[in-house]
């Protein structure tokens, strides 16, 4: 019986959907290029990303096999709408390749799989399966983001998306606010880029004038904005989110 081969989470870059790419080494270490180039079995978000990544990869550090060759595996829909971290998808199936032996590769359309991304439950298959996980070095947009805003990175949550209805989120807003006052765990949570602005204004319309709010725009690229002050302070500086670049939000004292 063949060895088990190793489950690689494999980092994307954070420019997936804007406007300009970053070059990948100046994102990326050349070791986790060049185990991404040697895997030819995938467990991906999206098919399509996924393809156009590793012809990215194959310009600098050759594919072990054609684009065209490559074995992808894409998610259900339904693991990345409602989430796959409650346990209720089986992801076995969809390592059969390394329990046969071959090495796997794990990736999701920016930063790091599973981590405000799907990804979870194929990396609690392969433990299952007594598979060797690994995962390897390149950039996550929740801990860029919590380094760049002055708040506790000793205490942090991240809390995904708010409530979209004004009135709900305003509630989430107070509720994760009166934590972060209490405890001192900084908050962080994300939005749809076109929805950046709306939540920049329900945040200045709802925190406290003394709560300090964070936000991290288009991390890793050379037009990347981190803004973190007193909310009462915000509105005088006059500082704006493009409604276009991927932002993480983070409030705290």
């Amino acid at each position: 019986m063949s060895k088990p081969g190793t489950l690689y989470l494999v980092p994307a870059p954070l420019d997936f959907g804007c406007d300009t790419q970053v070059a990948l080494d100046r994102v990326l270490p050349a070791a986790t290029l060049e185990i991404a180039s040697s895997l030819q079995h995938w467990v991906c978000e999206n098919a399509k990303s996924t393809r156009a990544y590793l012809k990215r990869i194959g310009l600098t550090h050759p594919l072990c096999q054609p684009l065209q060759a490559m074995h992808l595996q894409e998610l259900p829909h339904e693991v990345h709408k409602k989430g796959d971290h409650q346990g209720h998808f089986d992801a076995r199936h969809l390592l059969q390749p390394a329990v046969q032996g071959a090495n796997m590769g794990l990736v999701s359309e920016a930063g790091m799989p599973a981590i405000a991304d799907p990804g979870s439950s194929v990396v609690r298959a392969a433990h299952d399966l007594g598979l060797r996980v690994v995962p390897l070095v390149g950039p996550v947009s929740l801990l860029l983001a919590l380094a760049a805003s002055g708040l506790s990175g000793q205490s942090f949550a991240f809390v995904g998306y708010l409530p979209s209805t004004p009135a709900e989120r305003s509630q989430r807003i107070r509720e994760l606010e009166s934590l972060a006052l209490k405890t001192g765990q900084t908050q962080l949570f994300i939005e749809t880029p076109y929805r950046n602005q709306a939540m920049q204004h329900a945040l200045l319309q709802t925190l406290q004038h003394n709560t300090r709010m964070a936000t991290a725009s288009g991390l890793t690229l050379e037009s990347a904005a981190c803004y973190s002050d007193l909310a009462k302070n915000w509105k005088h500086k006059a500082w704006t989110l493009a409604n276009t670049v991927p932002t993480v939000f983070a409030i705290g004292r």
